[in-house]
């Protein structure tokens, strides 16, 4: 009753003049693209809990732990390899300083949203180039970490009787069962492209922002924008890091 009557005075809650929260049309659209994200990231990850609990567990002592095909592997077990000192056992050293970078890209692109609320270009650009490099350096790891793991460990682990098999693929696993490395490529990849996505996205604001175009605009509500979408990238990387390398 009482809008019908605001609407014969011709008023109306909200006419489209503006948006509601002040959130803008591009800021909306963006929560329900990273809300639709985060659904399939969820059901990528609650169904590699469900197959790895339809596998057996080892479940005799950490020190004895060698690879194979009959339970799921130690996840510190095979990610233990840190660039330029193989040989040493440093049980997810490199994973936690790839998360390590990612989180800082993270803080460097709060500072450049806020730099973009002051309007202070040279900021906005200082702090946009660190967290490209910060994308690309995560990606570097990744490539690093995926050549590693598919080259495989120097010991192996025998596939079947009298065959000693190295790596992982698709089709054979050194680590464990083939779902182990299955889910590895699918699930780090798929995050691994949106990493990648989120480079070539901060580039083109990095670019933007060097020739000036927001400056022209008067607001760099696009570094705000696609910052989103990097928290949103950093905060799955969260829930892989613990599912997949920790659990």
């Amino acid at each position: 009753m009482a809008s019908t009557a605001a609407a014969a005075h011709g008023e109306s809650t909200w006419d489209g003049g503006s948006s509601p929260m002040g959130a803008s049309y591009g800021k909306l659209m963006m929560w329900f693209f990273l809300m639709s994200d985060a659904f399939t990231f969820s059901a990528l990850l609650i169904t590699y809990g469900l197959v790895r609990s339809s596998h057996h567990a080892y479940t005799k002592a950490v020190d004895a732990f060698t690879f194979s095909q009959s339970y799921w592997p130690i996840p510190e077990k095979v990610f233990e390899s840190v660039p330029f000192l193989e040989g040493v056992s440093l049980p997810l050293v490199f994973v936690g300083i790839m998360t390590f970078i990612l989180i800082m890209s993270s803080v460097t692109m709060v500072l450049a949203v806020e730099a973009g609320h002051r309007m202070d270009r040279k900021a906005v650009e200082k702090w946009m180039l660190w967290t490209l490099l910060g994308g690309i350096a995560f990606l570097s790891c990744q490539a690093w970490e995926w050549t590693h793991f598919i080259h495989g460990a120097h010991h192996g682990s025998a596939v079947a009787e009298g065959t000693t098999f190295f790596g992982a693929n698709l089709a054979h696993n050194q680590y464990g069962p083939p779902d182990f490395a299955a889910f590895f490529f699918f699930i780090t990849g798929f995050h691994g492209f949106h990493v990648f996505s989120g480079v070539c996205l901060n580039f083109l604001i990095y670019f933007n922002t060097v020739t000036g175009l927001y400056e022209r605009r008067g607001h760099y509500e696009m570094v705000e924008k696609v910052g989103l979408y990097w928290h949103f990238v950093d905060l799955v990387w969260v829930f892989v890091f613990t599912f997949f390398y920790l659990v």
